[in-house]
């Protein structure tokens, strides 16, 4: 029995899921983390310890997978679980210390500065610039004559392309190379870093930590010369491209040195903290909707009734002109697809915390300093809140069967006060790059089933190739 706390209160001892004696579940964890997560809800509850490594380098998580848990963690209690974690401080160090990785009054002042960037009005007008890069690829793709493509790999171009466009503008074939030649250095980097019980300093010579500093240099390279072009030519006054406005923000700051408070002198960001800001919306903005975009296609192939729904209404509702923001609440169904999608393939499929009390959650003790996980892939598949939870079914997002269940039995955007600032881009972007591919094709999948790996976010361990038809119907 422990006293926590917040009071008094006994709590039970928190259940551990078994593994080896020297080693705890690090093969597990390291195999297939997401299946270990769930074998930990199904064998022991909705709080689970799980240690792995070895004696003296041994870590210790608790996880959170039921929705009531998951909404003290990341809302009703959110001041108790800060990103103090060694897999947050490996993010900041690869790619700056913004919004996803900032806190306390950092991440205060960031926020002000960017959420007016993102309200659904702010956002709304970026909605032709996405139409624009999915009609270059659905072009792409009849010129180049394929009958068939890999559709998780697609997006990923798409979305890179898109955000790069909207924060970027003229700029943005300039930044799209190197990002997708550092990202992927930078991301398996960061995952290998922030699970490892040991490791070795970055400043060592080592093959991987030299491959990881040459992709970060040149990816803070890039970001920096075009920030610095911005401000020098000015444009930033008159354009209307994501970093404009970001240098924009909270004033002009346009040669970017910094004020006693760390800002820019105007209140505003500085050039670092412009680097940064682009960073982590590259990084967030294109791998995390990619995915949803992805497998949501991939969903549509291998289920052609919910496919043929989805048609039907893009046909009826836009009769073959391209979809712009205020569509969206014209297209319930295609946007239940997208949902249901999020909910079997998250993009971010574990998100970390570290308790800075000792506290309890579904009544279980969870001491100071303790590292906490709560995993949408899991809660999102938790049988009290998702009947047959692997059946993919749109119609489980019908605004009654929403209102039907707790707020965190889906949290593909996290939630509380640390909430995806863009959670209505990624909604935008994904309905309108959905409506357009599926205007023009009927997809039939040919990979029936795609294996998977988390690093950073979720990511196809393989190919989702689909099979391309054209479409006679509207839309064509």
């Amino acid at each position: 029995m422990t006293t926590t706390g917040h009071g008094s209160t006994t709590a039970p001892r928190t259940p551990e899921l078994a593994g080896l004696p020297l080693i705890g579940s690090l093969l597990d964890l390291k195999n297939d983390s997401l299946a270990a997560f769930l074998k930990a809800r199904r064998d022991h509850g909705d709080v689970v310890r799980v240690t792995a490594g070895p004696p003296g380098a041994r870590a210790t998580v608790h996880c959170v997978f039921s929705a009531e848990g998951v909404q003290q963690v990341l809302a009703t209690r959110a001041a108790d679980f800060r990103k103090d974690n060694a897999f947050y401080q490996e993010i900041r160090e690869s790619f700056g210390n913004g919004l996803l990785t900032s806190q306390d009054g950092d991440y205060l002042r960031q926020r002000r500065l960017v959420q007016p960037l993102f309200t659904p009005r702010g956002v709304d007008g970026y909605a032709s610039a996405v139409a624009a890069e999915v009609t270059r690829l659905t072009d792409g793709w009849r010129a180049a004559g394929h009958d068939s493509v890999d559709v998780v790999h697609e997006m990923a171009g798409l979305a890179l392309r898109a955000v790069a466009r909207i924060l970027f503008g003229t700029d943005v074939e300039a930044a799209v190379g190197i990002v997708e030649r550092c990202f992927p250095v930078l991301g398996a980097y960061v995952s290998r870093r922030g699970f490892a019980p040991r490791k070795l300093p970055r400043s060592w010579p080592t093959p991987g930590n030299r491959r990881a500093a040459a992709a970060h240099e040149e990816l803070y390279a890039v970001c920096d010369r075009i920030i610095a072009e911005r401000r020098a030519s000015g444009a930033h006054a008159t354009g209307d491209d994501l970093l404009s406005r970001l240098v924009a923000a909270g004033g002009d700051g346009a040669d970017g040195t910094s004020g006693s408070d760390g800002t820019n002198g105007t209140g505003g960001f500085d050039a670092t903290e412009l680097r940064e800001q682009v960073l982590v919306f590259l990084l967030a903005g294109h791998e995390t909707t990619a995915t949803s975009m992805g497998f949501a296609l991939h969903l549509l192939a291998r289920h052609p009734e919910a496919q043929r729904r989805a048609h039907q209404e893009l046909d009826e509702v836009l009769g073959g002109r391209t979809p712009g923001a205020a569509d969206l609440d014209a297209l319930p169904y295609l946007t239940r697809v997208l949902k249901e999608a999020m909910r079997l393939f998250p993009a971010a499929p574990a998100i970390g915390r570290r308790a800075v009390v000792a506290t309890e959650i579904d009544g279980y003790p969870v001491p100071a300093g303790a590292d906490v996980i709560v995993a949408p892939w899991v809660t999102h598949r938790h049988p009290r809140y998702w009947d047959d939870p692997e059946r993919f079914d749109p119609d489980r997002f019908t605004p009654e069967r929403e209102a039907a269940r707790p707020r965190y039995a889906w949290f593909p955007f996290g939630g509380g006060p640390r909430a995806c600032i863009g959670q209505h881009f990624s909604m935008l972007e994904s309905v309108i790059a959905l409506a357009m591919i599926l205007q023009r094709y009927e997809l039939e999948a040919i990979d029936t089933h795609v294996p998977l790996a988390s690093a950073i976010t979720l990511q196809a361990a393989g190919p989702a190739r689909c099979r391309l038809k054209p479409r006679t119907a509207q839309g064509a």
